[in-house]
């Protein structure tokens, strides 16, 4: 199962959008996408990123609030072509996503910590820089038994190839 939503990071040139989805599994970042647009390409481009990483074989569910942008018909349809099944929140009920909000909670606390950026692109470079540099590969979780996400995947799937 896969979780996705969208913030927000202040920049002197407006706002910066940041979509990701996040793998239930083991914690990881496995799509994100970052635009000066909050629209339906945003979220698109965040699951196309996770499907190409993750290229799923059996059905995934894909678990959102009910903005616009996850009931639009292109990202219906693009789920679909992806053997990708939509799961939404109860209207206005944050708490449905709230491994996703975590995750939110834990960027602005780490590397947004109230500033304002100069640029979006210097956002874009920072956030880039902690989700694929720190949050992925060094960032321990409580669900992954202290370790990273992408040390908790390595340790899984080792075992599974020796079995």
């Amino acid at each position: 199962m896969w979780v996705s939503d969208i913030t927000y990071i202040r920049t002197h040139e407006g706002f910066l959008y940041l979509a990701t989805v996040m793998d239930l599994f083991s914690r990881r970042i496995v799509g994100w996408s970052m635009d000066k647009n909050m629209d339906k390409q945003l979220v698109i481009n965040a699951l196309l990123m996770a499907v190409y990483q993750r290229q799923p074989k059996a059905e995934v569910i894909v678990h959102s609030d009910q903005g616009s942008q996850y009931g639009s018909s292109d990202y219906l349809a693009f789920m679909k072509a992806h053997n990708l099944t939509p799961s939404m929140s109860r209207r206005g009920n944050c708490h449905d996503n709230a491994v996703a909000e975590s995750f939110f909670a834990t960027i602005k606390k780490r590397i947004v910590k109230r500033n304002i950026y100069s640029t979006r692109n210097d956002a874009k470079a920072e956030i880039f820089n902690f989700i694929e540099m720190f949050y992925n590969l060094k960032n321990r979780h409580s669900h992954t038994g202290g370790v990273s996400p992408a040390k908790y995947e390595e340790t899984y799937f080792s075992k599974l190839e020796t079995v």
